[in-house]
């Protein structure tokens, strides 16, 4: 019985991990490309290119996905995009 609790313990916690979410940047008329560009190599940890090919995408589409992963790591890249002036969300 113990065994079962354990595993369906396991299974939520993997859930959670596994679970990933997007971090979606959103086009503005007020930041330049090189101020989301900087954003996204020094908060998301893009190479220059990533960056740059992201910043269009954003402009040109009206938003872009500039990472995906687990929640909890995204809450804090999230923060420090909105303390930039950007506009960023999470979600599925």
């Amino acid at each position: 019985m113990k065994e079962i609790v354990i595993e369906e313990e396991l299974a939520e916690v993997l859930d959670e991990i596994t679970d990933k979410q997007k971090l979606v940047l959103h086009n503005d008329d007020v930041n330049t490309f090189d101020h989301v560009i900087d954003c996204l190599v020094r908060i998301c940890k893009h190479e220059e290119l990533q960056a740059e090919q992201c910043a269009l995408l954003v402009h040109f589409k009206g938003k872009a996905i500039v990472k995906s992963g687990a929640r909890a790591n995204l809450i804090a890249m999230c923060q420090a995009l909105l303390d930039e002036g950007l506009s960023a969300t999470i979600g599925e």
